[in-house]
């Protein structure tokens, strides 16, 4: 497909209708915030969610939370955003040439003209360096672990090319926080917080599955692999294999972090979480159609409820 012009205003078409940064962001600002994905908050929740579980398993692990935990909540919401905003900034520019054929994403601040390499390249450098000094702030191993996830957000960008599992590759990105968190409050890596690594990474390949077949027809014409294109008319299938994958990973989390030292019945009540997470991907299961753009994208966004549904009980487990 050709062409690239903007939608009115510089509006990006699948932003939130009526979003705060269209409506009341600076006129100037407002390029740099949707090549932020400002509009679009649900990448920030994606990417906050597996931070706040693997801080409220890493407590429930050791049955010692701090103060120093209400910041590392609040630094990990602020990182998550301005990763975020960094990695997308990244995506855009390594996706230019392809945003301007697929009918999506040709209104993203690049392939539209709204803002030119040189100054992505400098609004990303500047999100980065925000974050790496709120990263400053934690403990050194969590530091490590910051510099380390720079790895797999560089990678994402270009595994549509090579293989047909590039959500794999966004989910080893996406999910890196469980791994941070957990270790901004213990010190050290755990088992439990691998597992829960790996319960977010299959999480992931179901909602970015769900969000890639938006945008199969045109991803076939100019050769973007994904999972959508690679399952086609299997995805349910797939799908419900992630869904199992994820409860059960989370499930055995939950367990490996709570026996130590948590009581019964705190270990029951954080096991409620995959349990209730998993009814709410069964519930997208039962909604879902691979033709309508506009379904795909709303049970898309509503994995933000998804992932709040075990933190609320993990944190209910905490006062238990």
């Amino acid at each position: 497909m050709q062409g690239n012009a903007p939608t009115p205003d510089g509006q990006v078409s699948d932003a939130v209708s009526g979003n705060w940064v269209d409506r009341y962001a600076p006129v100037s600002a407002r390029p740099y915030l949707r090549l932020s994905r400002a509009d679009r908050p649900i990448g920030t929740w994606l990417l906050l969610l597996p931070c706040w579980w693997g801080l409220a398993l890493a407590m429930l692990w050791d049955q010692t939370p701090r103060w120093e935990d209400l910041w590392i909540a609040i630094g990990c919401a602020a990182g998550a955003w301005l990763m975020r905003g960094a990695g997308c900034t990244w995506n855009d520019i390594t996706d230019r040439n392809f945003d301007g054929q697929v009918e999506r994403t040709r209104s993203r601040p690049i392939p539209s003209g709204q803002v030119s390499v040189k100054q992505a390249i400098g609004w990303m450098g500047f999100q980065a360096l925000v974050a790496f000094g709120i990263l400053l702030s934690f403990n050194t191993a969590a530091i490590l672990m910051g510099v380390i996830s720079l790895l797999p957000v560089a990678v994402y960008p270009f595994a549509k090319r090579f293989t047909w599992w590039p959500q794999v590759f966004l989910g080893l990105a996406f999910n890196w926080g469980a791994l941070l968190a957990w270790v901004a409050h213990t010190g050290t890596l755990n088992q439990p917080a691998l597992l829960l690594y790996a319960a977010g990474i299959s999480w992931t390949l179901f909602y970015d599955t769900i969000y890639a077949h938006q945008d199969t027809e045109d991803d076939a014409l100019i050769g973007v692999k994904s999972t959508a294109r690679l399952f086609g008319s299997e995805t349910p299938a797939w799908l419900r294999r992630f869904l199992v994958a994820t409860v059960a990973l989370m499930g055995l989390a939950v367990i490996a972090a709570g026996l130590p030292q948590a009581s019964i019945l705190a270990l029951v009540i954080a096991l409620m979480g995959p349990w209730a997470m998993g009814w709410h991907m069964a519930w997208q299961l039962s909604r879902l159609d691979i033709e309508d753009n506009g379904r795909l994208l709303g049970l898309f966004r509503s994995n933000r409820d998804t992932g709040l549904i075990p933190l609320i009980f993990f944190l209910a487990a905490l006062l238990a």
